[in-house]
This record gives structure tokens, C-alpha cells and sequence, in this order.
């Protein structure tokens, strides 16, 4: 008999240098090197290279780096009239899907047949650039305004927060938005990554891999969860109503958004840093603390004293929609789309990595369906 995991839980479908994870005590690493030293020393470009390439660039090639995607922000204007072809209220994943699968159009050639040609490469890192763009892009298109065209002066994070309001974003915004990025880049084998992987291991291009991944990121059991955080914060209201929602949630087996993670049995490290950031910049802005944040903050403290022996903790998604709505004043509808746009880097680096020693994905099943039997005589045609 084969045994039938739901979900493939803790099947391994790969062999992978990128990330790791040990979710018993809290830890990330890309490359080895842990997402606390990445947030606090690195950048988004220099983490997208060091996911790429499996070592920290040097200063020179770095510096490279940033001039390419600098010089390749700007998105085809046959796309941007396809965007503007859209309806302006179709979902910001939908249209990111549909605008990078466009893409392929423009790099025929670019393909697992030569992963590492320049060509190939440039596909590549025209992914991770033209995804800020596009997800900025529609944030205006969507509500009538014309695209704010890229600054090839910024950095990745800057720019887009710049094409999306219009005006430069000061360095303490910029600095936590660039390690929102960082935290999102990669997180092993998830369900947008192997969709990527499976996609890959039948030799498309990277531009159909990278849009069968948005496809999957879109769902609210993978990306979309910090919108559902904020709108569970809200309806609880007050810090009053905490333990009583909660309570109810649990004893009607419903989701608590933003709690337990399927790789974490402790606090997500992710979620600490964002809880941190958030504090941080709370502290140094002088601001009082907001209503979702003291809401959130009681949820985590009664729901790890309900659910802590069951490994419930705070994931990323926790905090990560209080972050982006009450400090960088983005519409949640966007949140998901800012979330592929730095899980574009992982994704680009699994593709490369699966093509490089691949083969095609096909597993197989549990036949649960009727024995074999005839074609009843009275549904049978005259035979031929």
C-alpha cells in the first residue's frame, strides 16, 4: 500500500541549497546566514544575489546589480495599455498573474534549455525588477492615476514606495519597508515555491513559473492571510473582546488568522522582528501605540496561553498587515502582491536551481475509485 499524506506534510520533494528552517527553535537561514543578520546588515538586492548566486556579492558586484535592475524597472508599454485594459477593480494578483505571464512575449528564447545564458539571466532579474514596478503600477492604474514612472537613482524599496505615492519616502520607511522585503524573499519549499518547481521541471520559461507561483500565493491559506489578520482585528474591536473571540474560535474549530505555522512550532522569527520593527519605530516616532497593535498583542498573549502546548505561535502574517496599512499607509488589497514581489527573488533561484538538475515532476495517487467493471450494455452504441 502507499501511503496518502494530505498536503504532502513532511514529504520531501527536493534537495535545496537556498533555505532552511528549524521550526522547533525559531530559526530561518538563506544561504546560512539567519534572517536576523540579513534584516540588520543586508539589503533586498544583496539578499536576491545572495539567493541567486549562494554567497554575499562583493561591494563591485553589488553595485552591478543595482544598476541592472535600476535599468530595467521600466515595464513595456504594450503591457501598461494591457493594464489599463483591466478592470480597475480586479484583484491586484490577478493582474500581476496576468502582466508577468505577458512577459514571456518579450523573452521568447528565455528558457531551462540555457539557464545560465546572459539571456536567460537577464530574464531573470527583469522578474524581480519589473515586479515592483507592476504591483506600484496597478496601485495607481487601479484608481485612475497615470503610473509614476521608476527613478533609476533609487533603491528597490524606495522606488517602489515612490512610484506608488509619489514622493520620496523618508530613510526610516524606506529602511523598514527594504527589510519587509528581506523577511518575504524566501521561506523554503512552500506551495507558490513548488508550484514554481513544478512548473520549471517541465522546461517553461521562467516567466510561466514565476506567474504559476502568484497564481498560488494569491490564496488566503498562503499570502493573503495578513489582510484576514487586519479584518479579525477589526472585528474584535476592542482589547476588551480579546479573550472572549478567541475563546469562540476556538470551541468552534474556526481559523484564528496570523496563528500557527505548518514548519513553526515556536513564534515564527519573522513575526518577532516584525513585532519588533513595529515597536521600534513606534518608539522613535513618539506615536502612541494603535488600536490593531494593542488588539494584536493581547491575541498573541491569550492565544499562547491556550494554544502554546499545541505549537501556536504568531506567524509572518501576524504583524506584517499592521506594518504595511498603519505605517506605510498601503490598501490591503495590495498586500499580497508586495508579498510576491520580494518572494520573487526565492522564487527566480528555485527556478534556476531546479532546471539545473532536473526532472519532471509526477507523482502519483491513492485510487480510492470503482474496481474495474464493464460498460453496461444498455448505455453501449453500435460498435464500430
Amino acid at each position: 500500500m502507499i501511503e496518502y499524506i494530505p498536503g504532502l506534510a513532511g514529504v520531501p520533494v527536493t534537495e535545496s541549497s537556498i533555505s532552511s528552517i528549524d521550526g522547533e527553535n525559531g530559526i530561518l537561514a538563506y544561504r546560512g546566514y539567519s534572517i536576523e543578520d540579513l534584516v540588520k546588515y543586508s539589503s533586498f538586492e544583496e539578499v536576491a544575489m545572495l539567493l541567486r548566486d549562494g554567497e554575499l556579492p562583493s561591494a563591485r558586484a553589488l553595485s552591478d546589480f543595482k544598476r541592472v535592475l535600476h535599468q530595467r524597472y521600466e515595464v513595456k508599454r504594450d503591457i501598461r495599455q494591457m493594464m489599463w485594459a483591466l478592470p480597475a477593480n480586479g484583484h491586484p494578483m490577478d493582474v500581476l498573474q496576468t502582466a508577468i505571464a505577458s512577459m514571456a512575449t518579450f523573452y521568447p528564447d528565455a528558457g531551462a534549455q540555457d539557464p545560465n545564458s546572459d539571456y536567460t539571466q537577464s530574464a531573470l532579474t527583469k522578474i524581480i525588477a519589473n515586479m515592483s514596478t507592476l504591483v506600484a503600477m496597478w496601485a495607481r492604474i487601479s484608481t485612475g492615476y497615470d503610473p509614476i514612472p521608476p527613478s533609476k537613482k533609487m533603491s528597490y524599496a524606495k522606488n517602489f514606495l515612490y512610484m506608488s505615492f509619489g514622493e520620496e519616502p523618508d530613510d526610516d520607511i524606506v529602511k523598514l519597508f527594504d527589510a519587509c522585503l528581506v523577511l518575504h524573499a524566501e521561506h523554503t519549499i512552500n506551495a507558490s515555491t513548488f508550484a514554481a518547481m513544478v512548473t520549471a521541471s517541465t522546461l517553461a520559461s521562467p516567466f510561466a513559473s514565476v506567474s504559476a507561483s502568484v497564481g498560488t500565493l494569491a490564496g488566503s491559506l498562503h499570502g493573503g492571510a495578513n489582510k484576514d489578520v487586519l479584518d479579525m482585528l477589526d472585528e474584535i474591536g476592542d482589547v476588551r473582546n480579546v479573550k472572549t473571540y478567541i475563546e469562540g474560535r476556538i470551541k468552534n474549530k474556526k481559523v484564528i488568522w496570523g496563528m500557527g505555522h505548518r514548519e513553526y512550532s515556536v513564534k515564527d522569527p519573522r513575526a518577532t522582528i516584525l513585532q519588533r520593527m513595529i515597536e521600534g519605530y513606534i518608539k522613535k516616532s513618539n506615536i502612541a501605540l494603535s488600536k490593531r497593535f494593542e488588539i494584536a498583542l493581547e491575541v498573541e498573549r491569550i492565544c499562547c496561553n491556550l494554544l502554546s502546548a499545541k505549537g501556536v505561535y504568531p506567524n509572518v502574517d501576524f504583524y506584517s498587515g499592521i506594518l504595511y496599512s498603519e505605517i506605510f499607509k498601503i490598501p490591503r488589497k495590495h498586500f499580497t502582491s508586495i508579498f510576491a514581489m520580494a518572494r520573487s527573488s526565492g522564487w527566480a533561484a528555485h527556478w534556476h536551481e531546479q532546471v539545473e538538475c532536473n526532472r519532471i515532476f509526477r507523482p502519483t495517487q491513492v485510487y480510492i475509485g470503482a474496481n474495474f467493471r464493464a460498460y453496461p450494455k444498455k448505455y453501449a452504441k453500435d460498435p464500430m
